[in-house]
């Protein structure tokens, strides 16, 4: 019963795991596709400064990338099913929303919020506010979403984690079946000894 249990448990895992890296890759391509418009940008307008770094293509590479390498860990965590492999996916998770959550409480509970950021030079930043603003309900939707495939991959973990990793036996008669352990299988193998009466010679 453990044993299905844990089953249903990691393969929930690896599909929640898995949204969390489809919104990476997601991230990752319309970073490409923001640098590749800020390039040709500089490229008609050459009066642009060198010294000036489209902070938020960068960020949002570097988000979309974190998101990726979780997924991955959460793969490898969730087939393991090893306490070391998901506190370290379980630590990466609470950080993440935990990232998330100071940037949203920023942004609703400070009004001058746009000053905590710097000056974006590819203007891709004001965009993306822009279009926040013009489509704030599907946002809303979109970021109740992924935060709570985050929350879920992180109870999943942590339930993953509480059953522990695969054992040798049943939970239920605590039974170990030879044939998965063939080491103990001649373990308890004892050699039958055959005691016979001596044979003496003819006395002389």
């Amino acid at each position: 019963m453990v044993r299905v249990m844990r089953s249903c448990i990691q393969s929930l895992l690896k599909l929640v795991n898995s949204l969390i890296g489809m919104a990476g890759i997601a991230m990752i391509m319309y970073g490409i596709w923001l640098i590749r418009a800020w390039q040709r940008k500089m490229g008609e307008l050459p009066s642009f400064d060198d010294d000036d770094v489209p902070w938020f293509i960068y960020t949002f590479l570097g988000l979309g990338a974190i998101l990726s390498v979780i997924t991955c860990l959460g793969h490898v965590a969730a087939e393991s099913a090893r306490g070391c492999c998901l506190y370290v996916y379980m630590c990466f998770i609470f950080m993440l929303l935990m990232l998330e959550g100071g940037v949203t409480a920023d942004v609703f509970l400070n009004r001058d919020w746009e000053k905590d950021f710097p000056e974006d030079p590819s203007g891709s930043f004001s965009q993306f506010k822009d279009f926040i603003r013009t489509n704030f309900e599907i946002c809303k939707w979109v970021a109740l979403t992924v935060v709570s495939v985050q929350v879920v991959s992180l109870l999943l973990a942590m339930v993953l984690n509480a059953l522990g990793p695969h054992q040798n036996y049943d939970s239920d008669d605590e039974y170990i079946d030879p044939e998965r352990a063939p080491l103990l299988k001649n373990g308890g193998y004892h050699p039958q000894y055959v005691v016979i009466d001596p044979v003496y010679g003819p006395k002389k």
